[in-house]
C-alpha cells in the first residue's frame, strides 16, 4: 500500500496560519493524503507555540505536529507537551525536558506514521545533546509494527542536515529539513530508500525577510540599533514536500517540492483564518 504523506516547512504567524486553513484541504483531497505533518514552532507571533493555535491546526487538518528551538518559547505550552500523543520536541534535548521524542499516528487505511525532531547544533544557540545518537537511540524504541518514520531535523547548517539524511538512509523514511525557512532545490530519493530535502521552505509570508518585516530587518542590519522583528503580512505561501511511501518496507518511492500562493488561486482574500 502507498501512503502520500505531506511535510510542511515553519508556520509562521498569522499569515502562516492562514496559508495553511486555505491550501491544506485541497491538498489532502488532491493528493490523497493519509498524513499531514507541520512544523509549528514559529505559529504564535513569529515564536513558539500556544494551545489554541495547536487546536486550530489540527481542526485545519494536520496530524503531527514537530517543533524547534523555540519550542519552550510559550510556557503555555507545557502541559499540551506533557500530555498530547500528537506533538514532539526535539528528541536531542536533555532527558528530563517536558514533551515526547516520539509520536505515532495510524492513518485510516492502516499504517502507523511515527515523526522525530531533531535539532542541529552548528551554529545553534540552544543546548542539546547529539543529534545522531538521539535518532539512533529513537529508532531503537520504535515498537517493530511502524514502518514509516518521519525526521524533522531542524538545524542552520545544511552540512549537518545533509549528515543526517546519509545516516539515516534506509532507516526511516523522510528525512525533511526545517529552520532555515529557504526552500532547497535537493530533494533526492537516497540509495537505500529514503526520501531527503535538506530545507522545505517557510510557510508564511514570502514579502519578507524570513518571515519578518523587511524594514525592521534591514534597519537594524544597516544601524545596528535593536528593532522590533514583527511578522511581516504580505505574499502567503505554504511550503513543503509531498512523499510517497511503500508501507511495508517503509521506503520513499516519490518526494516532490510543494508551494502553494496566491496565484494558484488556492488562496483567498482576505488573509484571514477560519475558527
Amino acid at each position: 500500500m502507498q501512503i502520500n504523506l505531506l511535510c510542511i516547512g515553519d508556520v509562521v504567524g498569522r499569515p502562516g496560519r492562514f496559508a495553511v486553513s486555505q491550501a491544506l484541504p485541497y491538498l489532502v483531497k488532491q493528493h490523497d493524503l493519509h498524513c499531514v505533518i507541520t512544523n509549528a514552532e514559529n505559529i504564535a507571533g513569529g515564536s513558539g507555540l500556544t494551545p489554541q493555535l495547536y487546536d486550530k491546526l489540527r481542526r485545519y487538518g494536520v496530524d503531527l505536529v514537530t517543533m524547534g528551538d523555540h519550542i519552550y518559547r510559550r510556557q503555555e505550552i507545557i502541559p499540551l507537551l506533557e500530555k498530547s500523543d500528537r506533538i514532539v520536541r526535539p528528541a536531542n534535548l536533555a532527558p528530563a525536558a517536558v514533551g515526547r521524542t516520539v509520536a505515532i499516528y495510524e492513518t485510516r487505511p492502516g499504517p502507523k506514521v511515527a515523526v522525530v525532531s531533531l535539532l542541529g547544533r552548528l551554529f545553534m544557540k540552544t543546548m542539546s545533546d547529539c543529534p545522531f545518537r538521539a535518532a539512533d537511540q529513537v529508532l531503537s524504541q520504535l515498537p517493530r509494527d511502524v514502518k514509516i518514520v518521519v525526521v524533522d531535523m531542524h538545524a542552520e547548517a545544511t552540512s549537518e542536515k545533509i549528515a543526517m539524511g546519509w545516516h539515516l538512509d534506509g532507516r526511516v523514511s523522510v528525512v525533511f529539513g526545517t529552520h532555515t525557512h529557504v526552500a532547497t532545490a535537493d530533494e533526492c530519493i537516497l540509495p537505500h530508500g529514503t526520501a531527503y530535502i535538506t530545507d522545505v521552505g517557510m510557510t508564511g509570508p514570502y514579502d519578507s525577510v524570513l518571515g519578518r518585516r523587511k524594514d525592521r530587518v534591514v534597519r537594524t542590519m544597516i544601524t545596528n540599533l535593536p528593532s522590533p522583528f514583527d511578522v511581516a503580512t504580505d505574499d502567503p505561501r505554504l511550503c513543503g514536500v509531498l512523499v510517497s511511501v511503500d508501507s511495508a518496507s517503509g521506503r520513499a518511492t516519490h518526494i516532490e517540492r510543494v508551494c502553494v500562493d496566491r496565484a494558484s488561486g488556492l488562496l483567498s482574500e482576505p488573509d484571514t483564518e477560519p475558527d
